[in-house]
């Protein structure tokens, strides 16, 4: 078998963007509810900030699942192209 693909990233990249995309989640989340605006304003904001988060949490499946499907289809031609490849002889001669 072939062995499993290594992860890209570190974990240090990993808590990276997890710290800041809690910061920036919290750091507008404050800025909406401190906005010197009605109530109906801050709710529309809220939902807004909600669908944007949900919004790029999608965007980020919908990548990684293609970039995912690409390696595996890419890892299926190959297992075939090396099955062809090892049953090949080139110096076998063929009655006719």
């Amino acid at each position: 078998m072939t062995a499993p693909v290594p992860h890209r990233t570190t974990a240090a990249y990993f808590a990276q963007a997890a710290v800041s995309f809690g910061l920036a989640t919290v750091a507008l989340s404050l800025g909406i509810a401190y906005l010197p605006v009605s109530s109906w304003m801050r709710a529309f904001l809220a939902v807004g900030l909600l669908y944007e988060i949900t919004s790029a949490f999608t965007l980020a499946k919908v990548i990684r699942d293609r970039q995912e499907e690409g390696a595996i289809t890419s890892r299926v031609d190959k297992a075939r192209l090396d099955k062809l490849l090892s049953e090949h002889d080139p110096f076998k001669v063929e009655n006719i």
